[in-house]
């Protein structure tokens, strides 16, 4: 399997370069030369597979010729373990729980940080373990989050003999839990890092980087954020596993996502390319809107940020929304580096008509507030007894909303554990006790590690190159 960039001037790579690579050398991101597609046939007969089996049939094709089928799936299995000692609470990995007629939420919660990320940070971290360990390389992480990359990302990382991990998130503007979960986290390969900005601040600082690592002596950046290919293809997996305990592929399935960097959804969205029968799938974003504005009105246009009880979706520009205009137009690379220069330098960005009319045959959206979201949880908590985390609860929002057709399962995305966000479970105003599952218990006793620095480039990287492994220079 080769990759290209979507901006058409980085050279195409093989899997492992590209784990390694992040953001290509032109700025864009890397996608796949020529997708994998399955049979209806071939998807009918992985029903019932336990998920790391589904995982390795879905993701196979794109490691080809890079990791051995034998290392591969010791890897999934190690990833997608359950029980005693495993890494997932849940049997099931991913279960489906049922809301209402047709409708389920897929909880994607029951990983170490209860956030949808652990499916792909864990199989990240261990894929870097690999390939380091083979190249005898160390290289840094570096990221930026609005909230659950950050946790899952020093979670599924901190074990890696060859990584040091700098975390970027919006000072004061994470939920209590989301910080503690990264920040009581300790070795000395780990530095949380506070930025006096929001995330989009924090994610071009993490792009800036990328672009310019000069002030990295003696390494290279690795990229968690979901532009990392690897992140987009492991929830690829979870929507084969959604679509074929309903009934799936003999039968049409549609799929409400909450998202802000349009990773998620994008992964569903290769899931129909794919061959999985997807009828519809919904952007379900919060009052930060860029994405509802330009799936309803073809205007993608930057705008004030706002903090909500969602925060894992105050985003103002979408990374991976890049990989759809990629594909929108044709897979030229040239014109989404002028479409893209032409959006940095105004702020504004529109497709043609026709190229919109396209996506639009399958994505709907809808922007809720905070308003809205609580009191959707409080409706749904009412109706069936589940409690629901605000992302989630916008999903299910904008689900009944955009639903197209009724005889269609529709699947919501549970993105989060609701005891990550107990201000909007409050204000929704539910009076159930919210307990942090076992091995979180003491999380608010726990000891905190963060470094707060400015909103200034020169300075996060100053304070990168200053601090690696057990005070080395980077």
């Amino acid at each position: 399997m080769r990759y290209i960039s979507t901006r058409g001037q980085a050279p195409a790579l093989n899997f492992e370069d590209v784990l390694l690579a992040g953001l290509a050398s032109d700025g864009g991101l890397y996608v796949p030369e020529n997708l994998p597609r399955f049979t209806q046939e071939e998807i009918a007969s992985w029903a019932g597979l336990p998920y790391h089996e589904l995982a390795f049939r879905v993701m196979r094709p794109f490691v080809a010729g890079s990791i051995p089928d034998a290392d591969f799936k010791r890897i999934l299995e190690e990833t997608y373990a359950t029980g005693e000692g495993g890494v997932f609470a849940h049997s099931a990995v991913a279960p489906l729980r049922q809301l209402d007629a047709n409708e389920w939420v897929l909880e994607l919660f029951h990983g170490p940080t209860l956030a949808f990320k652990d499916f792909a940070l864990q199989l990240l971290g261990r894929l870097l373990d690999y390939v380091l360990a083979k190249r005898g390389e160390r290289v840094v992480i570096m990221g930026a989050t609005s909230g659950d990359t950050g946790s899952a990302a020093i979670e599924g990382c901190r074990r890696c003999e060859n990584v040091d991990i700098f975390i970027l998130h919006p000072h004061n503007r994470v939920s209590e839990v989301q910080r503690r979960q990264m920040t009581t986290i300790f070795g000395e390969n780990i530095h949380n890092i506070a930025i006096e900005g929001n995330f989009d601040d924090c994610q071009e600082m993490v792009k800036a980087s990328f672009a310019d690592q000069a002030f990295l002596k003696s390494t290279r950046l690795v990229a968690v954020n979901s532009i990392n290919w690897a992140r987009i293809m492991a929830q690829i997996v979870y929507y084969f596993h959604a679509a074929l305990q309903l009934g799936g592929p003999a039968r049409s399935i549609a799929f409400s996502v909450p998202t802000g960097n349009f990773g998620d959804i994008f992964a569903g969205y290769l899931a129909r390319n794919m061959g999985l029968p997807i009828a519809q799938l919904i952007v379900a974003t919060n009052r930060n809107d860029i994405l509802h504005r330009f799936m309803s009105g073809n205007r993608y246009d930057k705008d004030t940020l706002h903090a909500s009880l969602s925060p894992s979706m105050d985003i103002m520009v979408s990374s991976n929304f890049e990989r759809l205009l990629f594909d929108l137009h044709g897979r030229n690379g040239a014109v989404v580096a002028e479409l893209l220069n032409s959006f940095r330098a105004s702020g504004k960005l529109a497709v043609e008509e026709d190229r919109w009319t396209e996506a639009r045959r399958l994505f709907d959206s809808l922007a809720v507030d905070d308003a809205q979201t609580c009191a959707t949880i409080a409706e749904v908590f009412k109706a069936s007894g589940e409690l629901l985390d605000p992302h989630t609860a916008i999903g299910v929002r904008a689900a009944r909303e955009c639903r197209r057709n009724l005889a269609t399962p529709m699947v919501i995305l549970g993105t989060a554990h609701p005891v990550k966000f107990p201000d909007a479970v409050k204000q929704a105003g539910v009076g159930k006790a919210l307990e942090l599952p076992a091995h979180l218990a003491d999380l608010f006793e726990r000891e905190e590690r963060c470094s707060v620095v400015p909103n200034d480039l020169a300075a996060v990287q100053a304070f990168v190159s200053g601090h690696g492994n057990r005070g080395k220079p980077l």
